[in-house]
């Protein structure tokens, strides 16, 4: 599977990286905030995003909805240190397929 990383640290990026290239999948690209992340997309298009809810310039939820527009089967998992209910319901509210905390 190709994959889209998007988080603000490097150092998360480089942890979820590691983990699903060891389980066989591909890292094709990382960004580093939401309005990278939606650019790296659409430039790449990944088989799955996996992208953090707090990023800068553009959030992960904003982020979430501008690449569902440009694409409404595209496969986004939001993952967030905070574990909010209400962020969670709104992700998947939003079109994410899945929340990853």
């Amino acid at each position: 599977m190709r994959i889209l990383v998007a988080d603000d640290s490097s150092f998360m990026r480089k942890i979820i990286q590691a983990v699903l290239e060891r389980a066989g999948h591909q890292v094709v690209g990382e960004a580093s905030d939401g309005q990278e992340a939606v650019s790296r997309y659409q430039e790449l298009k990944p088989d799955l995003v996996i992208m953090d809810i707090t990023m800068p310039i553009v959030n992960g939820l904003e982020s979430l909805k501008e690449i569902l527009c440009s694409n409404p089967d595209a496969k986004v998992l939001m993952c967030s240190a905070m574990g909010q209910e209400s962020i969670i319901q709104e992700s998947i509210e939003y079109g994410a397929k899945g929340f990853i905390t």
